[in-house]
């Protein structure tokens, strides 16, 4: 993942902030100004696409807002150039973005290797490099021959190891020396393979029909993989047999290197090879070197992917994507497919690649050899199959495999953990989310006044019920009613006792001074009458209510 800021100096130069993957540790800064943008899509004219690099300006490009402008355009270019797969790994974009980490010479460093070889075993002559001819920045390829047989070409091609090389070189060495005495049908032959601490180097024959992707996109096998694949002269898919045929014989191949707990994982139509009608594997020293797959930003954000078999079908969907609609698909997974040659091809596209098959899983290579589109597939070969590996290789292969998945489950949980911290942001920072929070804020607001607002009301009204009490004393239930006489009948409290009365308490204004139950002659029952007949509500103390029940909208 890139991520690409700007900020324009007096000089027009342009600070780029890039981050691999999902660490934000894993970032950097560099500097760059526009002659590096456009030196970069000069080079990059070899795809023959047209990208949206911001056109040149003589005359006031000093200008804030042409600055301004400048930035929102190269920001845009980047964009583009980073979403492109092909461009994106690239050896050109990865100098431009990180040239601290590409500043090596490959093509040197393989010479040299392949020279230091070539000590050891002179009957091998370089005829000369193939430029380009892969996606991979640290492999490269040599046309070569054999002195005694001139006119036989063969190609050598040269890698480094890669981050999931397991093996010990002990077991690589017998591993690659396996593979020269792998015999099928579909899977390209191998004239020679060995392997060092640092690189191995393969050598096979060369083919002048290309891969299966020369034949999809109509191109020349030694022209460089940029301008054969990144953007066709013209889209067609392949017919319907030869989708047929082709993916049987892929499926095939699949199901015997799974058969056999020999890791693979690199499955594109760059790696297979073409003689006639027949498919042939390219590349299985790959998973042992421990290099990368053509689709891992793929597969990578879909934690069902989680085995080496399940990486194979993966590929595959990818693969018959491409066979069938001569381009690969612009996202995956694909939601809607265009019209196919059968609709049995759909089908499959739909259980490999599909919502619903990112969610579900992957099926078996058993499986998808059982659908009607390859299950009728008559496959005519009797070349004798023969690829025994030692019980030791086997379980070393075994451990590899393991220590690759599990690298691969690890990086796709820590990318799911990314993503829903990322979905989390962006939803608490949305506009929408902000809204919300507001109002639930305000109404939170409103509910703490209204319940303050409450218990100030239900005081004062308790406050005011208690100073009506003691001045009216019939509307007070609490207060005590002042004996009368007068024609109610009362029981006199018996006489003191002759003893001497206690010593009275100091006077306490806080203490209510009880009223003398005893009656009082002098008064009667018609002044109570009268009292009551007195009275007055106007004389009452207002009190304010609010009233609350009611639905507001604010």
């Amino acid at each position: 993942m890139l991520s690409n800021y700007f900020f324009p100096s007096c000089f027009q130069e342009y600070i780029i902030r890039v981050q691999r993957g999902i660490s934000v540790e894993n970032s950097w800064q560099i500097i760059r100004r526009y002659s590096d943008f456009d030196l970069l899509n000069n080079s990059l004219q070899i795809a023959a696409l047209s990208l949206p690099l911001p056109p040149k300006k003589l005359i006031g490009n000093m200008d804030r807002e042409f600055v301004a402008e400048r930035q929102k355009g190269l920001q845009n270019y980047l964009n583009v150039i980073t979403s492109n797969h092909i461009l994106s790994n690239c050896e050109l974009v990865k100098k431009f973005l990180d040239p601290n980490s590409y500043s090596v010479n490959y093509t040197e460093i393989a010479l040299q290797h392949v020279s230091m070889f070539f000590r050891s075993e002179p009957k091998w002559e370089v005829v000369e490099p193939l430029k380009d001819i892969g996606w991979r920045i640290r492999k490269k390829y040599f046309l070569m021959k054999i002195k005694n047989q001139p006119k036989e070409r063969l190609v050598l091609s040269w890698a480094d190891m890669g981050p999931d090389k397991y093996l010990t070189d002990k077991d690589l060495q017998g591993a690659m020396k396996l593979l020269s005495s792998c015999s099928h049908p579909y899977v390209y032959k191998i004239t020679f393979a060995t392997a060092n601490e640092s690189s191995a180097l393969v050598i096979r024959p060369f083919s002048e029909k290309g891969t299966l992707k020369d034949l999809i996109y109509k191109a020349k096998p030694k022209d460089p993989f940029l301008k054969k694949y990144c953007n066709p002269k013209k889209i067609q898919g392949l017919e319907l047999h030869q989708i047929k045929t082709f993916g049987r014989q892929i499926l095939e191949v699949l199901k015997f290197l799974h058969d056999k707990g020999f890791p693979y994982g690199h499955l594109h139509p760059s790696n297979v090879m073409l003689e006639g009608d027949t498919c042939r594997l390219l590349d299985l020293e790959n998973s042992l070197l421990g290099l990368p797959s053509f689709y891992r930003s793929y597969f990578t954000q879909f934690r069902k992917i989680n085995t080496l078999e399940a990486v194979d079908v993966y590929c595959f969907g990818h693969l018959l994507y491409e066979m069938t609609y001569g381009r690969p698909p612009d996202s995956v997974p694909v939601d809607t497919f265009p019209p196919a040659p059968s609709t049995s091809v759909v089908t499959v596209l739909e259980s490999i690649i599909s919502p619903e098959a990112m969610k579900n899983g992957m099926p078996t290579v058993t499986r998808l050899l059982q659908m009607p589109l390859f299950s009728d597939v008559l496959l005519m070969n009797s070349e004798k199959i023969q690829f025994k590996i030692p019980t030791k290789l086997k379980e070393a292969l075994k451990i590899a495999k393991e220590c690759i998945e599990k690298r691969l489950a690890e990086e796709q949980k820590q990318i799911h953990q990314h993503r829903r911290l990322t979905r989390a942001q962006s939803h608490h920072g949305s506009e929408e989310e902000k809204k919300r929070r507001k109002i639930l804020a305000r109404k939170k607001s409103k509910r703490s006044a209204f319940e303050s607002g409450e218990e100030q009301t239900m005081k004062s009204s308790n406050s005011n019920n208690s100073g009506s009490g003691a001045s009216t004393p019939l509307t007070s239930p609490s207060s005590p009613v002042p004996p009368c006489t007068a024609g109610v009948s009362t029981i006199p409290s018996p006489p003191p006792p002759p003893t001497a009365a206690p010593p009275l308490p100091p006077p306490n204004s806080d203490v209510p001074i009880q009223p003398d139950p005893r009656p009082d002659n002098s008064t009667s029952r018609g002044a109570l009458l009268s009292s009551i007949q007195n009275f007055h509500k106007g004389a009452l103390k207002k009190t304010e209510t609010y009233d609350y029940s009611a639905p507001r909208i604010s």
